[in-house]
């Protein structure tokens, strides 16, 4: 009885009641977001409320990106996989003076509707690029420094 009891214990001691939430990027985001005004809130402002950007635009500076993602460990019957509970993605748009143009927010489900552009760019490569066929003298002494093959069993 007491072997029961002290197994009973130890079982209930390490179980939690509340979920673990991992959570990834900025906190709130959504709530966070409605602070912002658009021709209001300039760059400072963004960055005093939201802190330095997930990501900028690849293709342009002036889109700022935050991202906010949390999960959580699924039932005991899934064997601990990860359900997602929020996915959110926030797009800042400034001008060049750094007042706010432009917010969106994309929640989860907006984010599974995107349709994803299904054009290829055609790109025609060699075996070797272009860096490789420059620098080729440079790693060939890189590899051999001292003018000596090696492997060779000459001395």
């Amino acid at each position: 009885m007491k072997i029961f009891l002290i197994i009973l214990t130890l079982f209930l001691s390490n179980c939690k009641l509340n979920k673990i939430v991992n959570h990834h990027g900025i906190h709130n985001l959504e709530n966070k977001s409605k602070k912002l005004t658009i021709n209001e809130s300039n760059i400072n402002d963004i960055k005093k409320i939201l802190g330095p950007p997930s990501s900028t635009s690849y293709f342009s500076n002036d889109v700022l990106i935050y991202l906010e993602r949390k999960t959580s460990n699924s039932k005991l019957l899934k064997l601990g996989k990860r359900k997602l509970i929020s996915n959110n993605v926030l797009l800042l748009e400034v001008d060049n003076r750094g007042m706010l143009v432009k917010k969106k927010l994309l929640k989860k489900d907006d984010i599974n509707k995107l349709k994803i552009s299904q054009k290829q760019t055609n790109i025609k490569t060699g075996k070797e690029s272009f860096i490789t066929r420059a620098l080729s003298g440079v790693i060939d002494k890189m590899d051999d420094p001292l003018g000596k093959k090696r492997g060779s069993l000459e001395k």
